[in-house]
């Protein structure tokens, strides 16, 4: 194994110029390897670093390396967003479960440089938390792995062999944890609703955000769930650990979970390692609406942070500014409507800047990005109840919206409603 250990010199000299440079996602990110690059920058020619969700911020993402190193997000996060506001990020829109197709179509797919387990006695390493747009690139795409024994070993189509690789470093750094925020009153409200409609075998895919934790937390009594969901959260093991998934009843990959990444805490992690009941599968598998569709029950649960009387959902933008970007939530509602019995639940608390804000409105703040059309949504929640939104008519969506949004704004909705014809 130490034959194929890499020297800083090396691993510049792998890179070529005008090369495109892919990392995985959260905990995938490769810290040494990138901090490699930044010291040597003056070695490099036009290279770009393709990256979802960066945990990190870097001197590259703030442009400070021109014709040098440059950063391209795909997923805007803490570490990216004011400088993409400031115009020093690029960020490509995406369905997630095409990022793959666009890496291929849009770069060189020069290398790809990844977080790994520790290579176990078969010779093989394991991307650990991740799949996500690399793993079906292995044996197909040059990868140099950042070798971290903090990174759990999992199972799925992330496993790549020391014969697939073009060599890797060490580096012994604990995993960033992702605390889940805490659960409000009416995030257990909006639970509510969403938690009973799930049913005894039903299959889950659960978004981020305290609202989907909610529904999570009142889901321990019940049985045979199943897990197919892009991101794995701290609330699916305590499903569990509860006896409430076992997924038995799935109708694609019976018995395992299913996930393309996992972020949260430790309890994840340690939950992982060495855990043949999860599998990791690309995200052109797990968030392709086709495969979604094959788990007939399939529920999903998602937030977001704005909608309109059509029942257009903003997601990706915050009062009309960029936030983060589409992920899979467009992948999941597509994946709900061709299921034979999937439902889809998009959540939010109908206020914001303590009830002086109603998120249902007229029309979007201007500059807002619609992530799930009118067409796809299926049903929108509140604290105040659920809009069935798929299949019905523009003003009975108007008035089922204005119904759910707060009491408050709910004449004003109206009267809008009506001048524009909507009812």
């Amino acid at each position: 194994m130490k034959t194929k250990q890499l020297s800083d010199r090396q691993i510049i000299d792998l890179i070529k110029k005008d090369a495109d440079i892919i990392l995985p996602l959260t905990n995938g990110e490769p810290h040494k390897l990138l901090d490699i690059l930044e010291a040597n920058v003056d070695s490099l020619t036009n290279v770009k670093i393709h990256q979802l969700l960066a945990l990190q911020q870097r001197k590259y993402m703030e442009d400070a390396y021109p014709g040098k190193l440059k950063h391209v997000s795909y997923f805007l996060s803490g570490a990216t967003r004011k400088l993409f506001q400031q115009g020093m990020v690029d960020l490509v829109p995406n369905h997630f479960h095409e990022m793959p197709r666009i890496l291929r179509q849009s770069t060189n797919l020069s290398m790809i440089m990844a977080v790994a387990s520790p290579m176990d006695e078969f010779g093989y390493f394991s991307l650990g938390t991740q799949a996500d747009i690399v793993s079906e690139f292995i044996g197909k795409v040059p990868f140099v792995l950042e070798v971290n024994k903090h990174m759990p070993r999992t199972f799925g189509e992330n496993q790549i062999h020391i014969s697939q690789i073009e060599g890797f470093v060490e580096n012994d750094r604990p995993l960033f944890e992702d605390i889940a925020p805490p659960i409000g009153e009416n995030d257990m409200q909006i639970a509510s609703y969403v938690a009973e409609r799930i049913q005894h075998g039903d299959t889950l895919q659960i978004g981020i955000g305290s609202i989907p934790n909610a529904v999570v937390s009142l889901l321990k009594e019940h049985r045979h769930l199943g897990i197919h969901t892009e991101m794995f959260v701290d609330g699916i093991v305590d499903l569990v650990e509860a006896g409430a998934v076992d997924g038995t009843q799935k109708f694609t990959n019976k018995g395992k979970i299913i996930a393309t990444f996992a972020h949260g805490s430790n309890k994840i992690y340690n939950f992982l390692h060495n855990n043949p009941a999860v599998q990791f599968l690309p995200v052109s598998i797990v968030n392709d609406p086709r495969e979604i569709a094959k788990e007939e029950r399939i529920v999903s649960i998602n937030a977001t942070t704005e909608v309109d009387l059509y029942g257009q959902c903003a997601s990706e933008t915050v009062a009309g500014k960029y936030y983060s970007s589409t992920g899979g939530q467009a992948d999941f509602a597509r994946g709900v409507r061709f299921a034979k019995e999937g439902k889809g639940f998009v959540c939010m608390t109908s206020t914001a800047k303590n009830d002086e804000i109603s998120r249902i409105k007229l029309s979007l703040a201007p500059g807002s990005v619609v992530t799930t059309s009118k067409n796809d949504v299926d049903a929108i929640v509140t604290e105040f109840g659920i809009a069935k939104m798929y299949g019905k008519p523009i003003s009975e969506r108007a008035k089922q919206l204005i119904s759910i949004a707060h009491p408050k704004f709910r004449e004003e909705l109206t009267f809008e409603a009506k001048k524009m014809g909507f009812i």
